[in-house]
């Protein structure tokens, strides 16, 4: 699998994708080492740029984390957004019988791996402080969970939605928690001022 060109189609095309990617015949290890374990890397390296080396400006000072409280963050960040991709489609696949689909675990992966894709990628803008509010384009892998579910997953139309939205509140809590914990371990609130 090209990680590039995966990364572009499902962004540009993802009902064409959908479908390559509901034939494919690919396992959890491949999903990990030639997409997840590469795309997971820049949320952590652009949070760790951003926050550490570039900072945030407040009227001529600015707060940067320090350099090991920052890769500490970014370190752990990154193996629980590892561990949150196999949570959500944990949960993707035990919510599936509920709602009209197939359990199938390598099917709910793969909606869990690739719909996340505009998520990692949108984060590259959080390298510059002032522009992460740019990364909200990521929410485009909200779409892209929703049209996943619906071509990986099958279920029954009248109960894609409700499928949809609790898998969604789950996804939220997962990712929420991933944070505070991230958070909680490794930043502990330390910053340091500088001046420009």
């Amino acid at each position: 699998m090209n990680v590039v060109e995966r990364a572009k189609n499902i962004l540009l095309a993802p009902a064409k994708e959908w479908e390559v990617i509901k034939n494919e015949t690919i396992s959890t290890g491949d999903m990990y080492s030639q997409y997840v374990v590469i795309l997971a890397l820049i949320p952590a390296v652009a949070g760790f740029i951003g926050m550490s080396l570039v900072g945030v400006s407040f009227f001529g000072a600015g707060i940067r984390v320090p350099i090991l409280s920052g890769l500490s963050h970014a370190i752990v960040y990154y193996i629980l957004t590892l561990v949150g991709v196999y949570l959500l489609a944990f949960v993707i696949d035990a919510l599936a019988p509920s709602f009209g689909a197939q359990k199938d675990m390598n099917a709910s992966l793969k909606v869990s791996v690739f719909s996340m894709t505009a998520s990692w990628v949108a984060s590259i803008f959080t390298i510059i402080p002032a522009m992460s509010l740019l990364s909200i384009v990521g929410l485009y892998s909200l779409y892209l969970l929703y049209l996943g579910m619906k071509t990986i997953k099958e279920p029954p139309a009248d109960k894609l939605v409700p499928y949809y939205v609790v898998t969604l509140l789950v996804t939220i809590v997962v990712y929420v928690v991933v944070g505070v914990v991230a958070s909680a371990i490794t930043l502990q609130g330390h910053g340091e001022f500088i001046t420009r």
